[in-house]
């Protein structure tokens, strides 16, 4: 009999501590001043963020003049880019279409309606080298984790007496920031 009991009283116990909900971590301390301390952690899972910030949405291209005919182009100071990222980054540009919109401005001229995109090219450096946009993402700039780069982007358009007629001309550029 005293084995049953010890058996029984061995599969109770078990039981027990099975059902108990578990520990906490626990301190005490008695009498005058005390101190207790446990240790603990915290965890945390930190993603790819990125930002792209510029100073307008909008940039009005400098107007030509005939000097501007004569060289074939003119320049304009764009918006500044700033990039901030805690991780590599590629920051690309292009065109939404391959042609500019016109708007006639002058009876008897209408404006030219297949200026090409490339006519408008773009740098980093108000000096150049300057490149011609397309419809497909050009590398603009690319970087490492960083708090704030920041760029200007740098505009050239072409100009031709024989096909730039008078006339309103826009075009939708997009920026695309990654994190690969």
């Amino acid at each position: 009999m005293n084995r049953l009991n010890l058996l029984l009283g061995a599969v109770t116990l078990a039981l027990l501590s099975l059902s108990a909900s578990p520990v906490l971590a626990q301190c005490s301390a008695a009498g005058g001043p005390a101190s207790c301390s446990l240790p603990g952690s915290v965890s945390m899972t930190a993603g790819r963020v990125i930002r792209l910030q510029m100073t307008a949405t909008s940039t009005t291209l400098t107007a030509p003049t005939a000097a501007d005919f004569d060289a074939g182009f003119n320049s304009t100071s764009g918006p500044t880019l700033t990039v901030s990222s805690n991780s590599s980054w590629r920051l690309y540009v292009r065109s939404s279409t391959p042609v500019w919109s016109a708007a006639n401005t002058a009876p008897g001229a209408p404006a030219r309606i297949d200026k090409p995109v490339g006519d408008l090219r773009w740098s980093t450096n108000a000096g150049g080298p300057f490149a011609a946009l397309t419809t497909t993402d050009a590398n603009l700039l690319a970087g490492v984790a960083t708090a704030a780069d920041t760029r200007t982007l740098y505009f050239q358009t072409a100009y031709s007496w024989l096909f730039d007629t008078p006339g309103d001309y826009g075009l939708t550029l997009v920026l695309s920031l990654t994190a690969p």
